[in-house]
């Protein structure tokens, strides 16, 4: 199939060539700054960078369609004419401007993420106003606008005076040479909207190679059509009965009780009045911390001693040393919170629709007597967080700048007001003006003599990194260091005056990160990238102690209740890691893609392709060697994830349907 470009295709050959010389720029930038990172064969660099040209082309002929229609459509009569002008400069300008924009922006996504756009970034497209504040606030906004303006104005020179524009204009290309021409981009748009999914690229183990193949317009555009990834259309499943079977025998070999055994249903009666004197009821805090990761913290190996408070809270507390996240943002970690469910594939149950009136966390302390309250520093309409919480029983206290709850969920909402701030960027308030409106709240709480359950998730630990100057030894807007710092000082600052308060003795304070601050790594799934400490700290009549047993997200609050002492029925996943079988000891990760089950230094990792990959772990060094696939072990993770998905798809994780 052969490209060419007639003189009334002059323009177009200058645009190609443009996108490809940026798009290449980019590509070889991407691989110096990950070098150490990336499988450096000649034939792996070689396809690399092959598969990418060719996703170049691909994304190129999308672009090209437009324009081809409109020079097949015009008549020879009107080349050149003030339409013709006003249509060609309009569109290059436009299409040059995206391409500027894309190619700038993927230097930002990958600065955070180590990845070409993808989901996350659809995302950010209906959260413009944090974004954009964001961006603002981590770089010269105003400058970084002008450098793209001019580039456009420097292209439209440049390619003025190497004379595509007259060429353009002057032509007298003929409707069979045009349609000859433009064939081949056709041809190549349909085939790859028909057959060339992103996917296509995952050529290699080494995940940055095939995030080095995939070009970032083609997998913006991919994540916005695939977002969602029904279990059952992609992934490998067995039988609905031998999945629901498996997880039933794990919970009824922890002593559990099925109250429908017959159904498919893991809803069973939990009892835990048999590890406890008597059932308790303090107030709990649990501090949702964004982004802080394990290797943060000294009892990790840092050695910049940026976590003094969390280290010391690690000696002073039950501390939880081997658990993992189940993703890589924060709607993923709320979703294994208060669901307590493994990640499902896709978008997160945060975002999804029909996710209210879930049996939660949130109904156990119902249940129990509690209120329920979720606490944000920014707009809680950022990512559907308050509708997900207000539609589960949660009443709202944010940042909330005018966007309304849906009027079907039937919840408080109060707003922390201008004169409760001190500090404000992109994402919220800072740490301490949230915990002072935590403290502000509880105290009417302990007026009206009925416990809480507070769900706070934090902000300050987020780029642009910036806090209120002086509180820290590390300026404002330096870093990640500086952030992290903090973040630890205000809780420090928090639970000093959380002491203070007639309520503080009896009220137990939980502290885990939603997600680690980067999930990047070589590998599918990148294992330490998901390790978070976690603490469960003022336990009525309980001594400090270091859980080493494997653990994830979905397992703290099911530990929790049982340190409570409550019996509960419950639908959750989770189980109290005290008292698990070490043999069932197991974590779970994943991202939208891939989904993970890791266990006795094994992991198992399923994607959309309907795959199965089986790898031992080194801890040591973090590296994934290929093993023969376990059948047994393989069934026992599609299980998981296939039961999770049913449960919701099917309604079965509904409170109406208990």
């Amino acid at each position: 199939m052969k490209i060419t470009f007639p003189k009334r295709f002059t323009l177009l050959k200058g645009f190609v060539l443009l996108f490809l010389i940026l798009s290449f720029v980019a590509r070889v930038s991407f691989l110096i700054w990950n070098f150490s990172e990336v499988d450096k064969g000649f034939f792996k660099l070689g396809n690399t960078f092959v598969i990418g040209f060719l996703f170049d082309i691909a994304t190129i002929s999308f672009f090209t369609i437009p324009y081809l229609i409109y020079l097949l459509l015009i008549p020879k009569k009107f080349y050149g004419s003030i339409l013709d002008r006003i249509v060609t400069y309009f569109g290059f300008s436009l299409v040059t401007l995206i391409v500027f924009f894309s190619f700038f922006g993927e230097f930002t996504f990958w600065d955070e993420f180590h990845r070409r756009f993808n989901f996350i970034a659809v995302d950010y497209l209906i959260y413009t106003y944090e974004v954009v504040k964001n961006i603002n606030e981590s770089y010269p906004l105003p400058l970084l606008i002008s450098g793209m303006v001019l580039m456009v104005l420097g292209s439209i020179f440049i390619v003025s005076k190497l004379g595509y524009f007259k060429s353009t204009f002057t032509s007298q290309t003929s409707f069979l040479a045009k349609l000859y021409a433009a064939l081949p981009w056709f041809i190549i748009a349909l085939i790859t909207g028909l057959f060339i999914t992103n996917s296509k690229a995952d050529f290699s183990e080494n995940r940055y190679n095939n995030e080095l193949a995939k070009a970032g317009i083609y997998s913006f555009f991919a994540a916005f059509r695939n977002n969602e990834l029904p279990y059952r259309d992609f992934y490998k499943t067995i039988p609905e009965e031998e999945a629901f079977a498996y997880l039933k025998s794990v919970y009824t070999n922890a002593g559990d009780s099925l109250i429908n055994p017959q159904a498919n249903s893991i809803y069973r009666k939990i009892v835990n009045r048999d590890s406890i004197d008597k059932q308790i009821r303090p107030n709990v805090i649990f501090i949702c911390v964004e982004s802080l990761s394990g290797d943060f913290l000294k009892t990790f190996g840092n050695e910049k001693n940026i976590t003094p408070t969390l280290d010391s809270l690690a000696n002073n507390s039950l501390f939880f040393e081997n658990l993992y996240a189940t993703g890589t943002r924060t709607v993923r970690g709320m979703e294994a919170i208060t669901l307590s469910i493994p990640p499902t594939p896709g978008r997160s149950i945060v975002k999804r629709k029909d996710n209210q009136g879930l049996f939660t966390i949130g109904e156990v302390f119902k249940e129990k007597g509690y209120s329920r309250n979720f606490f944000y520093g920014g707009d809680g309409y950022f990512d559907n967080m308050n509708t997900y919480f207000g539609g589960n029983g949660f009443n709202i206290i944010d940042r909330g700048r005018g966007f309304l709850l849906d009027a079907s969920i039937n919840t408080t909402r109060t707003n922390i007001d201008d004169g409760e701030v001190t500090f404000e960027n992109a994402w919220g308030v800072c740490d301490m003006d949230i915990y002072n409106k935590v403290l502000k709240e509880a105290d009417k709480a302990y007026d009206n003599k009925k416990p809480f359950f507070d769900f706070v998730m934090t902000t300050s630990n987020h780029k642009p990194y910036t806090y209120p100057e002086g509180k820290i030894d590390i300026p404002s807007g330096t870093g990640r260091d500086g952030a992290v710092k903090y973040t630890d000082y205000a809780i420090n600052e928090f639970l000093k005056q959380a002491k203070e308060k007639p309520w503080y003795k009896n009220t137990v304070f939980v502290i885990m990160s939603d997600h680690c601050a980067s999930s990047a790594g070589r590998w599918e799934l990148d294992i330490k990238n998901y390790h978070i400490p976690a603490f469960i700290i003022n336990l009525p009549n309980k001594s400090p102690l270091k859980l080493n047993q494997l653990a994830s997200q979905i397992d703290l609050f099911p530990t929790l209740f049982a340190q409570f002492g409550w019996d509960y029925n419950s639908n959750l996943f989770g189980q109290n890691i005290l008292k698990m079988d070490p043999a069932e000891q197991r974590t779970f990760i994943g991202n939208y893609r891939k989904l993970g089950l890791l266990k006795d230094n094994t992991v198992m990792i399923l994607d959309e392709l309907g795959k199965a990959n089986f790898y031992s772990w080194n801890p040591v060094d973090n590296a994934l060697s290929p093993e023969p696939l376990n059948e047994e072990f393989m069934k026992k993770t599609i299980s998981y994830y296939e039961v999770a998905d049913d449960l919701y798809e099917s309604g079965g994780l509904k409170l109406k349907n208990k």
